[in-house]
């Protein structure tokens, strides 16, 4: 762990800051474990990083008030179970988990340890019983929001003129993509546009998804929330480029890598949040009486070199509503 204690100085510095677990016994120091959904390094202002500066503001610091363990699994869903069992056997005092997929499996490897889960869906998920009394020993944020999906497929109906026919590309990794596809074939059915899923597992079938989206006389394309997503932005704008659609994703960043318009949850803020639970359990609350929060902060954000590429104009109802338009 030499490397993961290095990293994490490095973001969060070398401060003098009060002990800010009031409830860990003297000399101990409360550690804090974290399944993150990527890979190393913490990219600054993403969502570990947002988690981490909001620790060092309530007075935890690496190697001085706290310990830290990060365990990342690398966008490979499959690895939760494992490194969520090594938490829990070290043990950690709290285990972060920044999805559904490493939710469930902190979930599975204990009933003791408290868990602040940024999911999906907490209650259609099954990590709480519901929002208000969750239950058991996991609290945290839930990204569901059903109107997200038919927000989404309103702008991208405003952008590209006669819009009858989107492609939605699904990340069949993440346990959450079934509601991810319900929600948006429901959103589709009350707009009269018709939906063509795709479902992907891997990196080496987006080109194979794009390909089928044109084939199918799709106008434009949604990607779903996904660390698979998230972590291929960048290539998914390339090929939606190279395939002429419009696209639009749920995942934050995906315009300023390139891509036409992500529209969603702000996943940072939710992170900036979790922080705030991680204290309040180091200080003694139980998860079962912390509510579960839902995202209260979206985000809009166009690309207008990436329209003008495409040869599509943004119609300024639509850039009103951005809160970023990169020119």
């Amino acid at each position: 762990m030499k490397a993961t204690a290095l990293l994490a100085t490095l973001v969060l510095g070398i401060l003098v800051a009060p002990l800010a677990a009031d409830a860990q016994p003297a000399g101990k120091l409360p550690r804090i474990g974290v399944l993150a959904p990527g890979s190393p390094p913490v990219e600054p202002g993403k969502g570990l990083h947002r988690f981490l500066q909001a620790l060092r503001d309530l007075g935890y610091i690496e190697g001085q008030t706290m310990a830290l363990d990060l365990r990342w699994a690398e966008n490979q869903p499959e690895r939760y179970p494992d490194l969520a069992t090594a938490l829990v056997r070290l043990p950690v005092d709290v285990i972060v988990a920044g999805d559904t997929a490493g939710a469930l499996a902190a979930k599975h490897a204990t009933s003791t340890i408290p868990i602040v889960a940024i999911s999906f869906d907490a209650v259609r998920d099954g990590l709480v019983a519901s929002l208000a009394r969750p239950g058991g020993n996991l609290t945290g944020l839930s990204m569901m929001v059903p109107e997200v999906a038919g927000k989404r497929l309103e702008l991208l109906r405003e952008a590209v003129p006669g819009l009858s026919r989107v492609a939605l590309l699904l990340d069949t990794g993440p346990p959450n993509w079934h509601a991810q596809r319900h929600d948006h074939e429901a959103a589709a059915r009350g707009l009269g546009v018709q939906l063509l899923p795709l479902e992907v597992r891997g990196p080496d079938e987006f080109a194979g998804a794009f390909q089928a989206a044109t084939q199918g006389h799709a106008q434009a394309l949604i990607m779903v929330q996904s660390p698979l997503c998230s972590y291929y932005r960048v290539r998914l704008a390339e090929l939606a480029l190279a395939s002429r659609l419009p696209t639009m994703s749920g995942e934050v960043g995906y315009a300023k890598a390139g891509g036409l318009m992500n529209y969603g949850p702000h996943i940072p803020e939710s992170w900036h949040r979790a922080a705030t639970y991680v204290d309040k359990i180091l200080k003694g609350a139980k998860p079962t009486d912390l509510p579960v929060e839902q995202p209260m902060k979206f985000e809009l954000i166009i690309n207008l070199k990436t329209a003008q590429a495409l040869v599509l104009t943004i119609p300024s109802s639509i850039l009103l509503q951005a809160d970023e338009v990169i020119r």
